[in-house]
Protein backbone atom coordinates (compact mmCIF):
# COMPACT_ATOMS: atom_id res chain seq x y z
CA UNK A 1 0.00 0.00 0.00
CA UNK A 2 1.24 3.25 -0.54
CA UNK A 3 2.04 6.05 1.71
CA UNK A 4 -0.04 8.11 0.55
CA UNK A 5 -3.20 5.91 1.05
CA UNK A 6 -2.02 4.50 4.20
CA UNK A 7 -2.33 8.09 5.72
CA UNK A 8 -5.78 8.42 4.13
CA UNK A 9 -6.63 4.90 6.09
CA UNK A 10 -4.68 5.65 9.29
CA UNK A 11 -7.07 9.00 9.46
CA UNK A 12 -9.56 7.63 8.44
CA UNK A 13 -11.38 6.93 11.52
CA UNK A 14 -14.07 8.39 10.72
CA UNK A 15 -15.62 5.27 10.03
CA UNK A 16 -19.18 4.00 10.05
CA UNK A 17 -20.46 0.35 10.78
CA UNK A 18 -21.24 -1.73 7.84
CA UNK A 19 -24.10 -3.42 9.16
CA UNK A 20 -22.85 -6.71 10.15
CA UNK A 21 -21.76 -8.39 13.26
CA UNK A 22 -18.85 -11.03 13.53
CA UNK A 23 -17.99 -12.44 16.63
CA UNK A 24 -20.69 -10.37 19.06
CA UNK A 25 -18.31 -7.47 17.82
CA UNK A 26 -18.96 -4.96 14.72
CA UNK A 27 -16.64 -4.82 12.21
CA UNK A 28 -16.01 -0.93 10.92
CA UNK A 29 -14.47 -0.42 7.44
CA UNK A 30 -13.18 3.13 6.93
CA UNK A 31 -15.18 5.10 4.33
CA UNK A 32 -12.40 8.28 3.82
CA UNK A 33 -10.78 5.90 1.05
CA UNK A 34 -9.39 6.01 -2.18
CA UNK A 35 -12.08 5.79 -5.09
CA UNK A 36 -10.06 3.89 -6.88
CA UNK A 37 -9.88 0.88 -3.98
CA UNK A 38 -13.94 0.46 -5.04
CA UNK A 39 -13.74 1.30 -8.91
CA UNK A 40 -14.21 -1.82 -11.10
CA UNK A 41 -11.71 -2.66 -13.60
CA UNK A 42 -11.57 -5.65 -16.41
CA UNK A 43 -10.57 -8.78 -15.67
CA UNK A 44 -7.78 -9.90 -17.78
CA UNK A 45 -4.93 -12.68 -18.22
CA UNK A 46 -1.53 -11.69 -16.67
CA UNK A 47 0.35 -15.09 -17.57
CA UNK A 48 0.10 -18.71 -18.11
CA UNK A 49 -2.37 -19.43 -15.38
CA UNK A 50 -2.45 -16.28 -13.69
CA UNK A 51 -5.12 -13.34 -13.74
CA UNK A 52 -6.08 -10.46 -12.74
CA UNK A 53 -9.60 -9.65 -10.72
CA UNK A 54 -9.63 -7.24 -8.59
CA UNK A 55 -10.28 -3.33 -8.61
CA UNK A 56 -8.56 -0.49 -10.62
CA UNK A 57 -6.47 -0.40 -7.47
CA UNK A 58 -6.99 -3.18 -5.30
CA UNK A 59 -4.87 -6.05 -6.84
CA UNK A 60 -6.88 -9.52 -6.49
CA UNK A 61 -5.37 -12.11 -8.63
CA UNK A 62 -6.82 -15.96 -9.33
CA UNK A 63 -4.61 -19.05 -9.93
CA UNK A 64 -6.25 -21.69 -12.36
CA UNK A 65 -5.66 -25.07 -11.88
CA UNK A 66 -7.38 -28.51 -12.93
CA UNK A 67 -8.44 -29.17 -9.23
CA UNK A 68 -10.01 -25.95 -8.71
CA UNK A 69 -8.11 -22.48 -8.05
CA UNK A 70 -6.13 -20.20 -5.63
CA UNK A 71 -7.33 -16.14 -5.19
CA UNK A 72 -5.13 -13.89 -3.67
CA UNK A 73 -6.39 -10.50 -1.67
CA UNK A 74 -9.97 -9.94 -1.73
CA UNK A 75 -10.03 -6.19 -2.07
CA UNK A 76 -12.81 -4.14 0.23
CA UNK A 77 -16.09 -6.08 1.75
CA UNK A 78 -18.47 -4.63 -1.17
CA UNK A 79 -15.93 -5.63 -3.82
CA UNK A 80 -16.88 -9.59 -3.21
CA UNK A 81 -19.42 -9.25 -6.16
CA UNK A 82 -17.13 -7.51 -8.08
CA UNK A 83 -14.72 -10.71 -7.95
CA UNK A 84 -17.20 -12.96 -8.24
CA UNK A 85 -18.22 -11.38 -11.60
CA UNK A 86 -14.80 -10.73 -12.34
CA UNK A 87 -13.60 -14.52 -12.06
CA UNK A 88 -17.04 -15.60 -14.14
CA UNK A 89 -16.25 -12.85 -17.03
CA UNK A 90 -13.09 -14.97 -17.53
CA UNK A 91 -14.99 -17.90 -18.05
CA UNK A 92 -13.92 -19.89 -14.49
CA UNK A 93 -16.25 -20.51 -11.80
CA UNK A 94 -16.45 -18.51 -8.43
CA UNK A 95 -17.42 -22.18 -6.63
CA UNK A 96 -14.04 -23.69 -8.30
CA UNK A 97 -12.52 -20.97 -5.46
CA UNK A 98 -10.22 -23.71 -3.36
CA UNK A 99 -7.46 -22.05 -1.79
CA UNK A 100 -7.61 -18.03 0.01
CA UNK A 101 -4.38 -16.36 0.20
CA UNK A 102 -3.35 -12.42 1.13
CA UNK A 103 -0.71 -10.51 1.03
CA UNK A 104 -1.10 -9.11 3.94
CA UNK A 105 -3.81 -8.65 7.00
CA UNK A 106 -5.09 -4.84 6.12
CA UNK A 107 -8.84 -4.30 5.41
CA UNK A 108 -8.50 -3.12 1.89
CA UNK A 109 -7.22 -6.70 0.75
CA UNK A 110 -9.43 -8.33 3.39
CA UNK A 111 -12.54 -7.17 3.27
CA UNK A 112 -14.52 -9.35 1.31
CA UNK A 113 -11.86 -13.17 2.61
CA UNK A 114 -15.00 -13.78 5.15
CA UNK A 115 -17.88 -14.03 3.02
CA UNK A 116 -15.77 -15.34 -0.36
CA UNK A 117 -14.78 -18.07 2.44
CA UNK A 118 -18.54 -18.88 3.40
CA UNK A 119 -19.65 -18.85 -0.06
CA UNK A 120 -16.93 -21.33 -1.65
CA UNK A 121 -15.66 -23.26 1.29
CA UNK A 122 -12.08 -22.44 0.27
CA UNK A 123 -9.17 -23.08 2.51
CA UNK A 124 -7.59 -20.06 4.45
CA UNK A 125 -3.68 -19.67 4.54
CA UNK A 126 -1.65 -17.08 6.05
CA UNK A 127 1.52 -16.05 7.11
CA UNK A 128 1.79 -16.91 10.23
CA UNK A 129 2.70 -13.36 11.25
CA UNK A 130 -0.98 -12.50 10.28
CA UNK A 131 -2.81 -15.10 12.14
CA UNK A 132 -3.86 -13.20 14.84
CA UNK A 133 -4.91 -10.05 13.05
CA UNK A 134 -6.82 -12.23 10.68
CA UNK A 135 -9.11 -13.79 13.46
CA UNK A 136 -9.88 -10.45 15.12
CA UNK A 137 -10.40 -8.47 11.83
CA UNK A 138 -7.89 -5.75 12.64
CA UNK A 139 -8.23 -4.87 15.72
CA UNK A 140 -5.18 -5.66 16.81
CA UNK A 141 -3.22 -4.38 13.77
CA UNK A 142 0.30 -2.31 15.30
CA UNK A 143 -1.02 0.59 13.29
CA UNK A 144 -4.17 0.28 12.36
CA UNK A 145 -5.64 -1.59 14.97
CA UNK A 146 -6.47 -0.83 18.29
CA UNK A 147 -10.53 0.78 17.04
CA UNK A 148 -12.39 -2.47 16.60
CA UNK A 149 -12.57 -4.83 13.80
CA UNK A 150 -12.44 -3.45 10.32
CA UNK A 151 -13.42 -6.37 8.62
CA UNK A 152 -14.97 -9.57 9.19
CA UNK A 153 -12.64 -11.62 11.16
CA UNK A 154 -11.85 -14.83 9.37
CA UNK A 155 -10.58 -17.89 10.68
CA UNK A 156 -7.08 -19.47 9.33
CA UNK A 157 -7.29 -22.86 7.82
CA UNK A 158 -3.53 -22.98 7.56
CA UNK A 159 -0.52 -20.99 9.10
CA UNK A 160 2.41 -20.66 6.67
CA UNK A 161 5.52 -19.94 7.48
CA UNK A 162 8.83 -18.52 4.98
CA UNK A 163 9.35 -20.76 2.18
CA UNK A 164 6.51 -22.91 2.43
CA UNK A 165 4.50 -24.31 -0.45
CA UNK A 166 1.38 -23.72 -1.19
CA UNK A 167 0.51 -26.70 -4.13
CA UNK A 168 -2.96 -27.16 -6.07
CA UNK A 169 -3.36 -28.84 -9.43
CA UNK A 170 0.00 -29.23 -10.50
CA UNK A 171 0.83 -25.46 -9.39
CA UNK A 172 3.45 -24.81 -6.20
CA UNK A 173 3.66 -20.94 -4.69
CA UNK A 174 6.54 -20.60 -2.46
CA UNK A 175 5.44 -17.87 0.06
CA UNK A 176 8.13 -15.73 1.34
CA UNK A 177 8.15 -13.50 4.88
CA UNK A 178 8.14 -10.47 4.13
CA UNK A 179 7.33 -8.91 7.27
CA UNK A 180 7.07 -4.51 7.97
CA UNK A 181 3.64 -3.63 6.46
CA UNK A 182 2.29 -5.75 9.01
CA UNK A 183 3.98 -8.31 11.00
CA UNK A 184 2.79 -11.49 8.13
CA UNK A 185 3.25 -9.18 5.58
CA UNK A 186 4.58 -12.09 2.52
CA UNK A 187 5.12 -11.86 -1.61
CA UNK A 188 4.31 -15.21 -3.49
CA UNK A 189 7.07 -16.45 -6.40
CA UNK A 190 5.86 -19.21 -8.58
CA UNK A 191 6.48 -20.65 -12.24
CA UNK A 192 3.75 -20.86 -14.95
CA UNK A 193 3.47 -21.15 -18.59
CA UNK A 194 1.62 -20.88 -21.78
CA UNK A 195 2.23 -22.04 -25.72
CA UNK A 196 5.49 -19.67 -25.96
CA UNK A 197 7.53 -20.54 -22.65
CA UNK A 198 7.67 -20.60 -18.83
CA UNK A 199 7.44 -17.91 -16.32
CA UNK A 200 9.02 -16.76 -12.76
CA UNK A 201 6.63 -14.92 -11.68
CA UNK A 202 6.51 -13.05 -8.21
CA UNK A 203 3.64 -11.29 -6.69
CA UNK A 204 5.02 -8.50 -3.95
CA UNK A 205 3.79 -7.01 -0.94
CA UNK A 206 5.92 -4.66 -1.23
CA UNK A 207 7.05 -2.80 2.54
CA UNK A 208 5.86 0.66 2.63
CA UNK A 209 6.42 2.34 5.92
CA UNK A 210 2.64 2.27 7.57
CA UNK A 211 3.04 4.10 11.04
CA UNK A 212 3.61 7.39 11.82
CA UNK A 213 5.55 6.83 14.69
CA UNK A 214 8.94 6.44 15.48
CA UNK A 215 10.11 2.78 14.81
CA UNK A 216 11.45 2.79 18.78
CA UNK A 217 7.62 4.32 19.98
CA UNK A 218 5.85 1.18 18.29
CA UNK A 219 5.47 -0.28 21.43
CA UNK A 220 2.97 -2.98 19.79
CA UNK A 221 5.64 -3.82 17.26
CA UNK A 222 9.48 -3.98 18.89
CA UNK A 223 11.45 -5.59 15.96
CA UNK A 224 9.99 -3.47 13.44
CA UNK A 225 12.76 -1.91 11.82
CA UNK A 226 14.85 -5.54 12.18
CA UNK A 227 11.83 -6.65 9.72
CA UNK A 228 11.72 -3.55 7.29
CA UNK A 229 15.76 -4.37 7.04
CA UNK A 230 15.41 -7.55 6.81
CA UNK A 231 12.41 -7.75 3.92
CA UNK A 232 14.71 -4.80 1.64
CA UNK A 233 17.44 -6.90 1.87
CA UNK A 234 15.80 -10.17 0.98
CA UNK A 235 13.26 -8.28 -1.74
CA UNK A 236 16.57 -7.04 -3.46
CA UNK A 237 18.19 -10.90 -3.75
CA UNK A 238 14.64 -12.10 -5.83
CA UNK A 239 15.13 -13.43 -9.31
CA UNK A 240 12.07 -13.63 -11.72
CA UNK A 241 10.69 -12.66 -14.93
CA UNK A 242 7.53 -10.98 -13.90
CA UNK A 243 6.11 -8.92 -11.30
CA UNK A 244 3.23 -7.67 -9.73
CA UNK A 245 1.94 -6.25 -6.10
CA UNK A 246 -0.74 -5.58 -3.96
CA UNK A 247 -2.07 -2.43 -5.17
CA UNK A 248 -2.25 -1.84 -9.14
CA UNK A 249 -0.48 1.44 -8.76
CA UNK A 250 2.87 -0.15 -7.34
CA UNK A 251 3.46 -2.06 -10.33
CA UNK A 252 2.08 0.75 -12.74
CA UNK A 253 -0.51 -1.27 -14.32
CA UNK A 254 -2.58 1.29 -16.12
CA UNK A 255 0.52 2.00 -17.89
CA UNK A 256 1.20 -2.32 -19.02
CA UNK A 257 -2.07 -2.88 -19.69
CA UNK A 258 -5.29 -1.15 -20.94
CA UNK A 259 -8.64 -2.92 -20.87
CA UNK A 260 -9.36 -4.73 -24.57
CA UNK A 261 -5.45 -5.03 -24.89
CA UNK A 262 -4.34 -8.80 -26.02
CA UNK A 263 -2.55 -10.88 -24.25
CA UNK A 264 1.13 -9.80 -23.14
CA UNK A 265 2.65 -11.12 -20.40
CA UNK A 266 5.96 -9.32 -21.60
CA UNK A 267 4.69 -6.20 -20.38
CA UNK A 268 4.81 -7.34 -16.47
CA UNK A 269 8.71 -7.94 -16.96
CA UNK A 270 10.08 -4.54 -15.64
CA UNK A 271 12.81 -5.15 -13.73
CA UNK A 272 13.69 -1.30 -14.04
CA UNK A 273 10.36 -0.56 -12.52
CA UNK A 274 10.88 -3.08 -9.68
CA UNK A 275 14.23 -1.96 -8.61
CA UNK A 276 13.49 1.67 -8.56
CA UNK A 277 10.18 0.95 -6.58
CA UNK A 278 12.89 -1.06 -3.62
CA UNK A 279 15.35 1.50 -4.04
CA UNK A 280 12.60 4.09 -3.14
CA UNK A 281 11.23 2.67 -0.48
CA UNK A 282 14.55 1.31 1.01
CA UNK A 283 16.05 5.47 0.97
CA UNK A 284 12.41 6.01 2.91
CA UNK A 285 13.24 3.29 5.52
CA UNK A 286 17.17 4.56 5.45
CA UNK A 287 15.27 8.48 6.97
CA UNK A 288 13.00 6.74 9.23
CA UNK A 289 15.61 4.98 11.07
CA UNK A 290 17.81 7.99 10.82
CA UNK A 291 15.41 9.49 13.26
CA UNK A 292 16.13 9.15 16.69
Amino acid sequence: MLKKTFKIAVLAISITGVGFTAVAQKVQEPTNVPAEWSKAYQPFRIAGNLYYVGTYDLACYLITTPKGNILINTGLASSAAQIKANIEKLGFKFADTKILLTTQAHYDHMGAMAAIKKATGAKVMVDSGDAQVMEDGGKSDYALGGHGSTYEPVKVDRLLKDFDQVELGGTTLNMLHHPGHTKGSCSFIFDTKDSKGYYRVLIANMPTIVTEKKFADVKAYPTIAKDYAYTLKAMKGLTFDLWVSSHASQFGLHTKHKPGDTYNPAAFKDQKGYDKQIEELQQEFNKRIAVR
